[in-house]
C-alpha cells in the first residue's frame, strides 16, 4: 500500500490532468464522433494524446526551472504579452464556464434516464440533482485543501478509467476494426471538421497546458523533478488516450455498426446500450460517465480565480475570498442547463471548438518562452523538443481552424431565428475568435525574430 501511495504521489499532477480533461465533454465528442463514423477519426486521439504529451512537458518543464506559471509568464516576457495573457483568460474563461454548463445538463439528463431504468418511474429530479452535485463540490471548495482535492480527483479517474475500459471490452466484437481506425482519414459528411475541431480542444486544448503550469507549481516540484515530470506527463497523456478510445469504441461497436442513429447525448447512447448489455451492466458506463462529469466541475468552477492569480502573480489560496465568491459563482452557472433546459451537448462540442482555436498561440507561446535561453538556461528547448513543438502547431492549425469555420456555420444556421443584427454579432465574434489569436502569433514571431537578429554579433545593435 505504501508503494502505491508513492506512485500515485509521483504523478500527482498527471491524475489531476485526467480527472480535469476527462469529463463529460470527452464523453460526448467522443460518443457522438463514434456514433457517426466509427473509428475513422481515432487517428486523431492518437494526434491529440501525442500533442498533448509534447505540450504538458513543455509548460511543466518551463515552470520546473523558472519558477514561473503560464499567464504571468506570457504578461512578462512575450512581445504583446498582456494583450495574450487576458485574451487567453477570455476565451478560456468563457469556453470552460459555457461547458460547466453543459456537464450539468448531460450529468442530469443521464442520473434521470438511469434511476429511471433501474428504478421505474420519473427518474431523479434533475434540479434537484444538480443542487446535490454543486453542493458537494462546493463542500470541497469549502474545505480549501489542495490535497483533499487531488486525492478526490484520483478516486474519481481510477472509477471512471475501470468503467470505461470494462465497458469497451464488453462491447468489443472486431479487435481489427481499431486498427483500421489509425490510418489517416477524413469522414465524409458535414460537420466533421467540428468533431475533429473537438476532439482537438477537448484532448489537447490550452487550458490543459496552462493548468499544468499551476498545478506542477502547486505540487512544489523544482528543476531536480524533470524527469518525474516527463513521466507523470506521459502516464497522462496515455492514460487519456485509453479512456478517450474506450468512449468511442463503445459507441462505434453500439451504434455505428449496427446502423443505429447518430447520439448526440450521453443519455441516448445509454438508451441504445440497455437492450443490448442489460439495466445493470450499462450502470458500469454511467458510473464513469459521472466520475467523469464530477471530476470536471470542480476544476472548471476554480478557472476564473486560478487565472486571476496567475495573470497578477499572486499565489492560489483555496481558502480566500476570491476563490469561494468566484468558485461559488462559478458552481452557480452549472444550474442554468438543468433549469433552462439548454441543449447541453451542443452547448459542449461548441466550447470544446471554440478553445481549439487558441491553441495554435498557446503553442507558439511556449515555443518562444522555451527558446529563451535568458530564461531557460542549459534547460532551453532542444532539437526533439522544437520538432514536437512544431508539429503541435501544424496540428493545432490543421484541426482548429477549419473546425472554426464549420462551428461558425453551425452558429449561424442556430441564430437563424433571432434578429439579423444579433446573427451579424455572433458571427464577427466567432471570426474575431480565429483572427486574433492569429494576429498575435505573426506579431510575437516577426518581433522576436527581429530582436534575435539584432542581437547577434556583427548586427550593428
Amino acid at each position: 500500500m505504501g508503494k502505491i501511495r508513492a506512485a500515485l504521489a509521483a504523478i500527482g499532477p498527471g491524475l489531476f490532468m485526467i480527472g480535469y480533461n476527462i469529463g463529460t465533454g470527452s464523453v460526448t465528442t467522443m460518443a457522438e464522433t463514434g456514433s457517426k463514423y466509427g473509428l475513422t477519426l481515432l487517428w486523431a486521439v492518437v494526434l491529440s494524446c501525442l500533442v498533448t504529451f509534447v505540450m504538458l512537458v513543455a509548460y511543466g518543464r518551463f515552470t520546473l526551472v523558472t519558477g514561473e506559471t503560464a499567464i504571468s509568464a506570457f504578461r512578462r516576457h512575450l512581445p504583446l504579452g498582456n494583450f495574450l495573457a487576458l485574451y487567453a483568460m477570455i476565451a478560456l474563461t468563457f469556453g470552460e464556464l459555457a461547458a460547466l454548463a453543459g456537464i450539468m445538463g448531460i450529468l442530469t439528463s443521464l442520473i434521470k434516464e438511469w434511476t429511471r431504468i433501474l428504478f421505474g418511474g420519473q427518474g431523479a429530479n434533475e434540479v434537484l440533482t444538480t443542487v446535490a452535485i454543486l453542493g458537494g463540490c462546493f463542500w470541497l471548495l469549502w474545505l480549501g485543501r489542495y490535497s483533499y482535492f487531488e486525492k478526490f480527483l484520483s478516486l474519481l479517474v481510477a472509477v471512471m478509467g475501470a468503467s470505461f475500459l470494462a465497458s469497451a471490452a464488453l462491447l468489443t466484437g472486431d479487435p481489427a476494426a481499431l486498427l483500421s481506425g489509425l490510418s489517416f482519414r477524413m469522414p465524409s459528411g458535414e460537420g466533421a471538421f467540428i468533431n475533429l475541431a473537438a476532439i482537438a480542444g477537448t484532448t489537447c486544448g490550452a487550458m490543459v497546458f496552462v493548468m499544468r503550469s499551476l498545478v506542477v507549481a502547486e505540487k512544489g516540484w523544482n528543476v531536480g523533478d524533470l524527469r518525474r515530470e516527463r513521466l507523470d506527463a506521459a502516464v497522462s497523456a496515455g492514460v487519456m488516450f485509453l479512456l478517450s478510445a474506450a468512449i468511442m469504441i463503445c459507441a462505434s461497436e453500439a451504434i455505428f455498426r449496427r446502423g443505429g442513429a447518430p447520439v448526440y447525448q450521453a443519455v441516448d447512447m445509454v438508451r441504445m446500450l440497455e437492450p443490448l448489455a442489460g439495466r445493470y451492466a450499462i450502470s458500469v458506463l454511467v458510473v464513469g460517465i459521472i466520475g467523469a462529469g464530477v471530476s470536471t466541475i470542480f476544476p472548471i468552477a476554480l478557472i476564473a480565480p486560478w487565472l486571476v492569480c496567475d495573470y497578477t502573480g499572486r499565489k492560489p489560496d483555496l481558502r480566500s475570498p476570491l476563490f469561494r465568491v468566484l468558485g461559488a459563482a462559478g458552481l452557480m452557472l452549472g444550474l442554468t442547463a438543468p433549469v433552462f433546459h439548454w441543449r447541453p451537448v451542443w452547448v459542449m462540442v461548441a466550447s470544446q471548438a471554440f478553445q481549439a482555436t487558441i491553441l495554435p498561440a498557446v503553442t507558439v507561446a511556449s515555443m518562444l518562452l522555451l527558446n529563451d535561453r535568458k530564461l531557460m538556461g542549459v534547460h532551453k528547448a532542444g532539437p526533439w523538443m522544437n520538432l514536437g513543438l512544431v508539429l503541435t502547431l501544424l496540428f493545432s492549425f490543421f484541426t482548429s481552424l477549419p473546425g472554426m469555420f464549420d462551428l461558425t456555420a453551425a452558429l449561424t444556421r442556430q441564430a437563424a431565428g433571432i434578429a439579423p443584427l444579433w446573427r451579424v454579432v455572433l458571427v464577427l465574434a466567432a471570426g474575431a475568435a480565429v483572427v486574433a489569436p492569429c494576429a498575435w502569433i505573426v506579431y510575437a514571431w516577426a518581433t522576436s525574430l527581429k530582436a534575435g537578429l539584432r542581437s547577434r554579433p556583427g548586427s550593428g545593435s
